[in-house]
């Protein structure tokens, strides 16, 4: 008999655990970052064995083999009537990292000073993250973990508001952060994982298995020969250490001919002054005489 765990995993059960994992985080399971990242496994997922893994630790087991109707997922009291939590800096700084709960929209604002939003070991409550950022001559960041879909509008008067985090591929049903920004004289940035300092994060048994297919997907790899690749990589390397090391030769040749052609052209100067030199001396001492005119 096949074994079951090896068996090929639908789309749609894929879609399953997507689903599952949102509401884990909902239910304050996961932080924003182990949901951005098991989404991303689930979705790289090849098998049923796979799948378990991602689940494994959460109420419910091996994914369904068949995906269960979303249920709407209920607002968070704290959403209703436009309650937000502020978090403000005043000529200062304000920084909110590590492990905290996100069940409303957040407010921050800075003037005169600066605001650091870390996402990544948030637990959210809600379907999506809502951020409305208001600068005035300071700077707001906002960390997230690269994978999540992020939201940026709003506007910025001599001052800028930008995005750089690394996009879940297009058809991934990835996490979402909404920021509205606006910003005078200031800057708002969200910036992804790479871009700021790493966190702890726990090891799982998928995680070796995803981040290898991660990076095979980045790059295109998917069924390469890592061996050969490896061995191309190392092969570039050398080549490219020949390539500038005959650069390097063929550089001090050079300068080494044009130093002589130089050296050469030089002696020859000198030798066809010295020449003229002689010559002006000898007609100096042997003035010549033109006896034709007289008579």
């Amino acid at each position: 008999m096949n074994d079951p765990g090896g068996m090929r995993a639908s789309d749609a059960e894929r879609e399953s655990v997507v689903e599952r994992l949102r509401e884990a985080s909902v239910e304050g399971r996961l932080t924003l970052a182990e949901l951005t990242e098991r989404t991303e496994a689930a979705y790289l997922a090849q098998t049923h064995a796979e799948l378990a893994q991602i689940t494994a630790d959460l109420p419910g087991g091996a994914p369904a083999a068949a995906p269960q109707p979303a249920a709407p997922q209920p607002v968070a009291p704290a959403m209703r009537g436009g309650v937000r939590k502020w978090i403000v800096a005043v000529m200062g700084d304000t920084v909110r990292k590590g492990k905290w709960r996100i069940d409303e929209e957040i407010g921050a604002v800075c003037v005169m000073g600066d605001v650091t939003l870390d996402l990544r070991q948030a637990e959210v409550r809600t379907n999506q993250v809502d951020i409305v950022a208001t600068c005035v001559m300071g700077n707001i960041k906002i960390i997230v973990p690269d994978g999540v879909d992020v939201e940026l509008t709003g506007m910025a008067i001599m001052g800028d508001k930008k995005v750089q985090v690394v996009e879940a591929p297009s058809g991934h049903n990835a996490p979402v952060v909404r920021v509205r920004a606006y910003v005078v004289m200031g800057d708002v940035k969200v910036i992804g994982d790479s871009r700021a300092e790493p966190i702890k994060r726990a090891w799982f048994a998928w995680s070796e298995w995803w981040l290898d297919r991660r990076e095979e997907m980045r790059h295109g790899l998917l069924g390469y020969d890592h061996q050969q690749l490896r061995h191309d990589v190392w092969q570039a390397v050398q080549d490219g250490r020949e390539a500038r090391r005959e650069m390097m030769r063929e550089g001090r040749d050079a300068q080494r001919q044009f130093m002589r052609e130089s050296h050469q052209a030089e002696r020859e100067i000198r030798r066809e002054a010295r020449q003229a030199e002689r010559e002006i001396r000898r007609q100096a001492r042997h003035p010549r005489r033109d006896f034709g005119d007289h008579a």
